[in-house]
């Protein structure tokens, strides 16, 4: 088995053989990119959002699997559509035509060769967005440097122990860092233009989670300590949601089976106006509730 077929996409570096018609790795995904949405989405950022929306591409797996995860019906099954590289640069000049702000590249980390192939030679008019789990490896990412314009990673954990109970990823606070000072290199500080859109940068997102708080308050003081935080846009989400289909799994993580309260919402709103970051987005706790998923049912998929 020759080396370069095993893949080394993400910090797991679990060299699966991952094959077009064979999935593999802690993804489970094949090297064959598989799409479960590509419409116009107003579920992001105000900044990305704006008044026509993004055009959302979302792809079938992860490379990090969070036992709580929201979009669990394409994290973790074979949903979607197979899309070559020229169907991935139709689909993607077709949301542009539609007047979308930003192309919008969701849960993209297991495909990113392809997806750097399809993006090579484009001439978009509209910034693409890298949003991802924030588990990148850094040395990946430079595959991507002048194709993405904004990357949007989530930073979920600064503390190991967490990421590894709830995302089998104990090195993810280390690689998370590594993989946002990669991308801040490549983009420099956050450009907004006159109608408030953001052009370019970093925006980075993270998951208030129920009963652990503490480690909302560590990733604070991580993005102050660790990151240019001045220079990159900062989202607080409070929309967590326990699904109901995956309350049966949650058995040994009682606290996720319920959403944020009042209290520790609180608690965490005045951690972060003590802190010194005021660039970025603070989530009202009312957003919490399933009807903001998208529904995963192929719309926009060109085969």
């Amino acid at each position: 088995m020759r080396e370069e077929t095993l893949c080394r996409l993400c910090p797991r570096s679990c060299g699966a053989l991952r094959l077009p018609d064979k999935a593999g790795g802690f993804c489970a995904s094949p090297m064959t990119m598989k799409i479960a949405r590509a419409a116009v989405h107003f579920g992001e950022e105000p900044c990305l959002c704006g008044s026509r929306g993004s055009g959302a591409i979302f792809f079938t797996g992860c490379n990090l699997r969070c036992v709580f995860c929201q979009n669990h019906e394409i994290s973790r099954s074979a949903c979607g559509s197979e899309v070559s590289v020229p169907g991935l640069r139709e689909i993607i000049l077709r949301l542009e035509d539609e007047g979308v702000h930003n192309i919008d590249l969701v849960t993209p980390t297991h495909f990113l060769p392809l997806i750097a192939e399809a993006l090579s030679g484009m001439h978009l008019q509209i910034p693409v967005v890298w949003n991802s789990s924030g588990y990148e490896s850094a040395e990946q990412l430079r595959q991507l440097e002048g194709l993405i314009q904004i990357y949007m990673p989530d930073y979920k954990y600064a503390d190991a122990d967490l990421a590894a109970g709830l995302s089998f990823a104990p090195d993810y606070p280390q690689a998370a860092l590594s993989a946002i000072r990669e991308m801040f290199r490549q983009t420099g500080p956050f450009v907004m233009d006159e109608n408030g859109l953001l052009r370019s940068g970093v925006l980075i997102r993270h998951l208030i989670l129920p009963g652990h708080i503490e480690n909302t308050l560590r990733v604070i003081d991580s993005l102050e300590d660790d990151l240019p935080y001045k220079d990159i846009l900062f989202s607080l989400l409070a929309q967590y949601t326990p699904i109901e289909a995956l309350i049966p799994s949650l058995k040994h993580y009682p606290e996720l089976c319920r959403r944020v309260s009042e209290e520790e919402y609180q608690r965490v709103m005045d951690y972060l106006n003590f802190s010194p970051i005021e660039e970025g987005y603070v989530q009202e706790l009312s957003s919490a509730g399933e009807e903001a998923i998208p529904i995963f049912d192929g719309t926009g998929v060109v085969k």
